[in-house]
Parts: structure tokens; sequence; C-alpha cells
């Protein structure tokens, strides 16, 4: 036998175990329906929406929010549970934007990552379908705070449609909040960095821009005057599925960076008549005051990253959401890179509390704004009465690395299991280590 079937062999067989060891039962069980009306008492509450209830009491029943007062003594015979959360924080569950949780398992591995097909063009493609409720990964997401997603796909000009997903379910249709918030799309570079980050080797100009641009504005041209036709005698299943961007139900999800693009896309999004968000948007700082005009949603980047050139200010991607949050643009924090990085969602949003936002506005941008943006701010996103019961419970303060410690968390009022791989190995050998 070859040395080089005897390799491919070796990581067939490993690629086999790690499939088979990603669905084993150290992922938890979905907790079951909400039974008999729950109460949180004694606790600092975040509504989410800028205000903070001192000594506040919350109570949900059937996945809904029924109660919230402070300065509340609960009796003994008080119906329902009563957890006491004397010295704890209370917050809205937090929302992933932008991302392939649960679309992408090993990076390493291609057949565990189902987040792009093959084509330029596949706002066909629905990533929701794709979602894996059985991941490794969700549990040590969810686990810090994170209790929804957007599913984003990636690659091609027009990747497909997005989804909202909660973090604990059997499998995608429990899953779905939306099942389609919108087409996800990427706006051609004007030009390349070559190299790698660590070793720079300059700009390259993209040749082929002007050809890329007008390659997209055409599709999307013949897409808008297909949907424009209520019917048609042959279904075209590509132009089908942007129906509802063209009728402003769904949003237009652009990926882009650099000022001059940001530029092109809003003009040609002006044409066309939809709603547009820009996604990443690095340099769209710089025109705030226009976003914010506009009505234009900006989905940030992770404030955790240095900044795109040389000269410019070292500090700027932490300083980003103040600018939106003065000029009054509709913002929120994501993560694109490293979907098991959402872990850290709630400290990229730390950061920027650090460089200019209040800690509510940060929170806000982690919640509420993500909610808005999603279009699902009527039940999701603040700590209301009406609102759905999903929320998580912290010892300290969940935008600080240092005192962050969630002790409960409650999606549709279901109280979720926080374990994962990760506290099992750390419980395994700090017992081995004596540590404790």
């Amino acid at each position: 036998m070859s040395k080089a079937i005897i390799t491919g062999l070796i990581f067939y067989l490993a690629t086999t175990f790690n499939l088979l060891n990603a669905q084993s039962p150290d992922v938890p069980t979905p907790a079951p329906a909400q039974k008999g009306r729950i109460y949180l008492t004694n606790a600092t509450i975040h509504l989410g929406n800028g205000q903070v209830m001192e000594n506040g009491t919350i109570g949900f029943e059937n996945g809904k929010i029924v109660f919230l007062e402070k300065n509340i003594n609960f009796k003994t015979d008080q119906t329902g549970k009563i957890i006491d959360c004397t010295g704890k924080h209370i917050y809205p569950g937090i929302i992933a934007m932008n991302t392939i949780l649960g679309l992408s398992e090993i990076e390493a591995v291609r057949a565990t990552n189902d987040y792009a097909e093959t084509g330029a063009y596949n706002p066909d493609v629905r990533a929701i379908v794709a979602y894996n409720t059985d991941s490794r990964v969700t549990p040590t997401v969810r686990s810090n705070g994170v209790l929804y997603a957007q599913i984003m796909p990636q690659e091609g000009w027009v990747s497909g449609t997005s989804a909202v997903v909660n973090l604990d379910a059997w499998n995608w249709e429990d899953a779905a909040v939306k099942t389609a918030d919108g087409v996800v799309m990427s706006w051609p570079t004007m030009f390349y960095f070559k190299g790698w980050w660590a070793e720079p080797q300059g700009i390259q100009p993209n040749k082929d821009y002007d050809k890329q641009v007008a390659d997209l504005k055409e599709f999307l041209k013949e897409a808008k005057s297909y949907c424009e036709e209520p019917t048609h005698e042959k279904a075209n299943l590509r132009f089908e599925s942007m129906r509802g961007v063209f009728n402003k139900t769904e949003n237009l999800y652009v990926r882009v960076d650099h000022i001059k693009e940001i530029e092109h896309a809003i003009a040609f999004a002006e044409e066309l008549g939809v709603k547009i968000v820009l996604v990443g948007a690095k340099e769209s700082y710089m025109i705030a005051d226009e976003l914010a005009q506009k009505k234009i949603p900006v989905i940030l980047d992770k404030c955790h990253e240095v900044p795109m050139y040389e000269d410019e200010d070292v500090q700027q991607p932490y300083k980003t959401p103040a600018i939106m949050q003065k000029a009054g643009v509709l913002y929120c924090i994501g993560i694109s890179e490293g979907f098991w990085q959402e872990r850290n969602l709630m400290f990229e949003a730390g950061t920027a509390a650090a460089y200019g936002l209040t800690k509510e506005e940060a929170l806000e941008a982690i919640t509420l704004n993500p909610a808005k943006i999603l279009g699902i701010s009527d039940s999701i996103g603040t700590l209301e009465k009406g609102m759905v019961a999903s929320l998580i419970v912290s010892g300290g303060d969940v935008l600080d690395m240092k005192t962050s410690n969630i002790e409960y968390a409650f999606i549709d009022g279901r109280q979720i299991d926080l374990n994962n791989k990760q506290k099992a190995l750390y419980e395994k050998f700090a017992k081995k280590y004596g540590v404790y």
C-alpha cells in the first residue's frame, strides 16, 4: 500500500472520529417547555433599552414576561418558583450577528463546513436548512450568554438567505426564529491587500472591479424586473428567493468595508429601492451622519482588531461604535471571523464601552439593536412585559471578562443547560490536579 493511500486513510479515519465525536452526548439536551411561573428576585435588571432597575423582580410564564417590578418582597406562599438573585445582574439574551455558528464545526475539515455553495449567484441557498443544532461549539457560546444568532451564508457575490435561530433546539425547525430575514451579498473590492497581516506586501488594485460591479448590478436588475411581475409561467428559483428584498419585507445585507465601495453600494441600493444593511463596514464611521440621515443600519465587525491602514488611529476599531451612537446610526457589534469567538461578543461590547459608549448603550449594541435590524424587536431584545422570556443571569458585569459569570439562562422561559465540553474538561483536570 502506497504512502499516499495510507496518509489518506489515516486522515479519513481521523475525520470520521471527529465527526462522530462531535455528535457525542456531551452536547446538552434541549430544555423542555416552561412549566409554571418563575420569578427572579432582588436583582439588578438591565432592561436592554437603556434603563436599569435596581432590586428588581422579573417573572415569566409560558415563555413570556408577565411581571416586572422593583422593591418587591415575595411571601413564601407566593405561587411559582422563586430564584433569589441578590447581588446578581439580569440581561436580555445576547444576539450574535453575521456568523456561521452551526454552519461550521471544524474549520480545517471541509466536510463539516456547510456555509457556502459553488457559483457566484446563489440567493436561493437557505442557511436555515444547513443549521446544525448538535454542534459542540454552540454550548460554549451559549454558556457565555449568547442565546440567538443570525446565521449567514458566505462566498460568491450573492451568497444566499440568512436566518435567525435560537441556540437551544432539537432541529432547525425548532431553532428557527426567522427562516429568512434577508439576502446576503458581497460588494466587489477596488483593491486587495497583498501578503498577509504579519507580512504585508502593499496594496494591489482590482482591475476587474468595474466589470464585477456591472455583472452584479445586471443580476440584481434582472431579479428586480422578475419580481415586479406577480407570477411567471416558469419560476426562476434564484429570482423568486429575492422577492422579499424587493417588496422590502427582507433586508439586503451587503458585505463591504472601504468608503468608496460603501458609497457605491448605497447609491445602487437607492437605485433599486431596497432596504440595505451594511455588514463589516470598517470605514462606515467616515460617513456616520449620512448613514443616520438615510437610516441605513450597520453590522460592525469586532472591536478587538487592528486598523486597516498603518496611518489610521490604532484605537479606531474601539471608537467606531461610539461614533455611530453619537451620529444616531442604528448599528450593532458582531464578530465576522471565527464563529467560536462569538463567546467573546459581550467583551467586544465591553471594549466599546471603554471607548465612548455607556455600559447600557454597549448592551443595546448586542441585544436591542440587533433585534431591530432583524425585525424581531417586538418580541426579543429587551426585558419588558409581553416580551419573550429570553434572558441571562450573571454573577457580575456581563461586559467584563473578569466578573462575568453566567449562572442561569432562559430561552422562551426554558431554563437552559449551561454545561459544555470545555467545562467538562476543566472539571475533569481540576479534580486530577487538585485545583479544588
